[in-house]
């Protein structure tokens, strides 16, 4: 008897255990969550800053195109690396460089007064990833058959943080000024800081992983390509890698120019880009945390991702007919839908496809396709926009390629 008393007592004591652990753990997601809406929000806050202060520096639709490429060739280099280093130094850290780098941003945003500075201010975008931080916290305290459904509630807090940061950017920049609001989103930004270092442990991995892992990975460098490409060689990596890049391209060049297009097809003010874009925050929220973890729970990732790139092109089509900000709203409804799906997917496919030990820098390369997509589609986007404006960007936005889903067989391994 009382063997098996001691055995019910060690019992009790491994179930309260691992109900602390849940629990510490939820709370670890939740205060992720919460620090990804505030960055976002920030970032969006941003948005109804830079078109409109590079305007008035004297920027045309073509140099405006190189700032964002400036953006996309930082983040390019810096994503993989801000992955590689998330992993060998912990969430913690990681998040914590990424916030302090943001409040920088933000404050030479506030003194950028000439067409130099705008580019100088750009630089902290290196280490400006809090969103693939936060996507590695997620998949590391979430199982792989639910992961897809929690980096969705990701995107939920993106659209949060597009409503807020819009609507509060645009009524800032109004009353205010773009100083005001830029140095508003450094103090937002040492805000979410604070919440790192609050609530955010120093690391997420499970304990056999880095038992296993840790002390092989500190004796590696950051800068260590050959870590970084390694992931590359496991199976279905490359693949996704490829349709991840041709199938963005189009909607990249859409995304990464729609302020210019706001400002020049829609004659939209600051104001009422805040509003449109909060518009788009609504869709992404109802999109993000009701739809895709009931979709990702009945079809498998290769006929989601089927769905999302078939939606995107009908999209394109439909965007180059639009003629005024209502019709445009009206197509927001799929764009967004395929967009989300698509991120999601094929972030949830990769961080699948590689040991737990190296989700941060495979979110990191994530990343980096996002940079590149903004590395090279300002530049064709500013081309063609000062060319054709509204139409050339949508009907590029319709070519997304059918063929490239025939590269590989996709097994069960994702913005």
């Amino acid at each position: 008897m009382s063997r098996r008393g001691e055995r019910n007592e060690e019992t009790d004591k491994a179930s309260v255990s691992s109900k602390v652990a849940d629990d510490s753990q939820m709370t670890t997601i939740y205060a992720v969550y919460l620090i990804a809406a505030l960055d976002i929000t920030w970032m969006f806050l941003q948005f109804s800053v830079t078109p409109y202060l590079a305007k008035k520096l004297g920027f045309d639709t073509l140099w405006f195109g190189y700032l964002q490429t400036t953006v996309g060739v930082i983040q390019l280099l810096g994503g993989p690396m801000f992955g590689r280093f998330a992993d060998l130094f912990g969430a913690r850290m990681a998040l914590s460089l990424a916030c302090a780098s943001t409040v920088v941003f933000f404050l030479l945003l506030a003194i950028a007064d000439t067409p130099a500075m705008l580019f100088i201010h750009k630089i902290p975008t290196i280490f400006m990833h809090v969103l693939p931080a936060s996507q590695m916290v997620v998949t590391d305290l979430t199982k792989p058959e639910k992961r897809a459904d929690a980096l969705s509630k990701l995107g939920l807090c993106f659209g949060i943080g597009m409503i807020v940061g819009s609507t509060l950017g645009g009524q800032l920049s109004k009353l205010y000024g773009e100083k005001f609001t830029a140095y508003f989103g450094a103090a937002g930004s040492a805000f979410s800081l604070l919440l790192v270092l609050k609530f955010i442990p120093k690391n997420t991995k499970a304990e056999t992983t880095r038992g296993n892992t840790t002390d092989d990975n500190r004796k590696k460098s950051v800068f260590n390509l050959g870590e970084i490409t390694r992931l590359m060689k496991f199976p279905t990596v490359m693949q996704t890698f490829i349709i991840k890049i041709v199938a963005g391209l189009p909607s990249g060049i859409f995304q990464v120019m729609f302020s210019i297009i706001a400002l020049e097809f829609f004659k939209l003010q600051p104001e009422q880009n805040g509003y449109l874009m909060a518009y788009f925050g609504i869709v992404q929220m109802v999109i993000q945390g009701g739809v895709i973890g009931r979709l990702t729970a009945r079809y498998s990732d290769n006929s989601l991702l089927l769905l999302s790139i078939g939606v995107s092109s009908l999209v394109g089509l439909a965007q180059a007919y639009i003629q005024n900000v209502w019709q445009f709203c009206l197509n927001i409804l799929p764009m967004m839908f395929s967009l989300s799906v698509f991120n999601v997917i094929t972030d949830s496919m990769l961080t699948k496809s590689v040991p737990s030990s190296d989700t941060g820098t495979m979110l990191g390369l994530c990343a980096s396709v996002q940079s590149l997509l903004r590395t090279v589609g300002p530049t064709i986007g500013g081309f063609l926009s000062s060319t054709w404006l509204h139409s050339s960007c949508s009907i590029i936005l319709s070519s997304r390629p059918h063929g490239t889903l025939g590269v590989g067989h996709w097994s069960e391994s994702s913005g």
